[in-house]
């Protein structure tokens, strides 16, 4: 009896089972019934959250070249028209932003010390004269706008409306202006040397790929409000 005794200390007990009742049966079948449904509405929302990440506009520098490069037309930037009251007039017929004043009537000056003769041609045109520019003379070389663009910019679209852009000439050689030529007179060779000094840069050079090039055409940048205007433009795209 001792012995057995002994034996019976060292036997395995038998697993313990449990079992469902109907109340935990009823809560399974609920959840196999519903799982699809969860399952699905799970996956929907999963997708729309990935979408939404998707079309969330990008804040990075390349989405904003991309969205000035997207306000282009026919190569052009838009530019606003400046406010009577900046316009100032340098000579006749010729006004220009009053910010850009004494720096380009010094330029002309120091040009002169070096023996070049500096013509202003063109300064501030309203969006109204550049359209009227832009449609005649379209219409006159019956040319397409595409084509005409590479030369005029359409209205809205020019420099020239802004107040900071200016057209110069070389006085000894006006048959060279508005004309590629102007690249090989000394007062271009000047400005090319010279016209940063004044915060004068040329708007279109050889490498431009939507204007052609346009030797007698320079801009400002020498305030904060040309450097607000131009930035776009100075961005490489």
């Amino acid at each position: 009896m001792e012995l057995n005794k002994d034996i019976n200390q060292f036997d395995i007990p038998v697993a313990k089972r449990t079992y469902l009742n109907n109340s935990n049966l009823i809560f399974f079948k609920k959840l196999l019934i519903f799982s699809p449904f969860l399952f699905l509405f799970l996956s929907v929302s999963v997708l729309r959250l990935i979408r939404n990440i998707e079309l969330k506009p990008p804040t990075n520098n390349k989405f904003q070249v991309e969205r000035n490069h997207d306000q282009r037309i026919l190569g052009h930037l838009p530019y606003n028209e400046i406010p009577k009251e900046k316009l100032v007039l340098i000579e006749p017929n010729i006004e220009v932003h009053s910010d850009m004043r004494n720096s380009l009537l010094k330029m002309r000056e120091e040009a002169r010390k070096d023996g070049i003769n500096l013509v202003f041609l063109s300064g501030y045109r309203s969006i109204n004269l550049q359209n009227d520019i832009f449609y005649s003379l379209k219409s006159i070389r019956n040319q397409e706008a595409l084509v005409r663009a590479r030369v005029s910019a359409p209205p809205g679209y020019s420099e020239h409306s802004t107040g900071f852009a200016i057209d110069i000439g070389d006085a000894t050689q006006r048959e060279t202006d508005f004309e590629t030529e102007f690249e090989n007179t000394q007062a271009f060779r000047w400005l090319k040397k010279n016209a940063a000094k004044f915060h004068f840069k040329l708007s279109f050079d050889k490498d431009n790929k939507y204007i052609d090039y346009e030797p007698w055409h320079w801009r400002y940048e020498g305030s904060i409000e040309a450097l607000k205007i131009f930035e776009s433009s100075n961005r490489n795209f």
